[in-house]
């Protein structure tokens, strides 16, 4: 770590000062940044240094038509066993989705203020993760796929400015078990898969809302309803998910399916917080829908975490079709019992306790159940999408 922590130091004032060529072991023309500096040692780094994710079921083949779907968010590995974990390893189910803070990595202190650019913290807390009882439970029970949030990206509320995303991706990436495959090809960490013969074929997308987003703009008066921490920017150069990520997107949302998902770590739909959202980049928000619009993309419903509370909501008006999102979030970091929070395309109330989410698909009638279930199973909340 006192290596990385130096090279970093040193190319940051090094980057401004020296008027000529770096010479830097391992780098052969001047770096442009402390980021492009690091690139040299984490490519150096043996394979054994990252967490590895025990071993788990491989995707459904590409014809097996999906019929339930498990989501959920917000795992503290550090907690005790979780019961909404366990009560996702013990429902039958085709694939589960863990999307976002799926570890805390960031707790013990800030990675980019206190220099450590190897994220010890992030590794430890995979490794954590590993050895859970609940968490080996799930990964031998149902296939996987998954997206990052703030908190396993190593910088809470972080975009593209964070420094050491590039170890954080590779940690993401190798802990997974996606390094080598087409995700770990690129930056970021989105990718997409599709299952199901025509007629009954599902379209996952797991978005990136991290490596390549815009910084938020602060309130002007925190802990106002609306505003409580953030509120709507009007740069005209904002961005959620980069330019590479959007083109892809475009091309993903023209391949054939009758229901897609698209996976977003924070809220797509709702405008009533002053929290991480799609709201608080408006002009990118817009940009999503009209993507959806555009494309003639049939099926999206949204399916998000990262709010530490279960909400479903419905909006029309914004894609071509009604607009339904389901919001599956925590495991195990519950800050409250109840929540007042109203949007206006909000079904029933939130869900502050831990919970989990299901997508149930019938292909006969062409819908789509969204539920809310408490860490028990039980549902709690639960609405139909009529996708074809």
């Amino acid at each position: 770590m006192k290596r990385a922590i130096l090279l970093a130091s040193f190319i940051g004032l090094a980057a401004c000062q020296a008027p000529g060529p770096i010479s830097i072991p391992g780098i052969t023309k001047p770096p442009q940044s402390a980021e492009e500096a690091l690139e040299a040692y984490y490519r150096g780094l043996p394979d054994d240094y990252y967490p590895k994710a025990p071993d788990g079921l491989p995707l459904p083949s590409s014809d097996t038509a999906l019929t339930r779907i498990l989501v959920g968010s917000c795992l503290n590995e550090e907690k005790g066993d979780s019961e909404a974990m366990r009560s996702v390893a013990a429902t039958p189910a085709d694939l589960f989705l863990m999307i976002g803070d799926n570890v805390y990595g960031d707790q013990d202190g800030n990675a980019y203020r206190t220099g450590d650019a190897d994220l010890t913290e992030l590794r430890e807390s995979f490794a954590d993760l590993a050895a859970r009882p609940d968490f080996q439970a799930v990964r031998k029970a149902h296939p996987m796929m998954v997206a990052w949030d703030d908190h396993d990206y190593a910088l809470n509320d972080g975009g593209k400015h964070f420094a050491f995303r590039r170890q954080s991706e590779r940690i993401h990436e190798r802990f997974w078990g996606l390094a080598n495959k087409d995700v770990g090809a690129w930056p970021g960490t989105y990718y997409s898969r599709t299952f199901g013969p025509e007629g009954q074929r599902t379209q996952v997308i797991m978005l990136d809302t991290r490596y390549f987003r815009s910084d938020l703009t602060d309130t002007d008066s925190p802990g106002t309803p609306g505003k409580e921490r953030y509120m709507p920017s009007a740069d005209p150069n904002q961005d959620m998910l980069g330019n590479d990520q959007w083109t892809w997107l475009e091309n993903e949302l023209q391949k054939p399916a009758d229901l897609r998902l698209i996976v977003s770590s924070i809220q797509v739909i709702p405008t009533v917080h002053g929290w991480e959202a799609w709201s608080l980049l408006p002009e990118e928000q817009a940009r999503l829908y009209k993507l959806v619009g555009d494309t003639g993309a049939n099926g999206v419903v949204f399916v998000s975490g990262d709010r530490h509370t279960g909400f479903l909501y419905r909006k029309d008006g914004i894609l071509p079709y009604p607009a339904y999102e389901l919001t599956a979030s925590s495991f195990n970091v519950s800050y409250r019992d109840t929540s007042d929070e109203m949007d206006a395309a909000q079904i029933g109330a939130g869900y502050a306790k831990p919970n989990y989410g299901s997508l149930d698909i019938n292909w006969d009638e062409g819908t789509v159940t969204l539920a809310i279930h408490a860490s028990d199973g039980a549902t709690v909340e639960e609405t139909t999408d009529k996708f074809r």
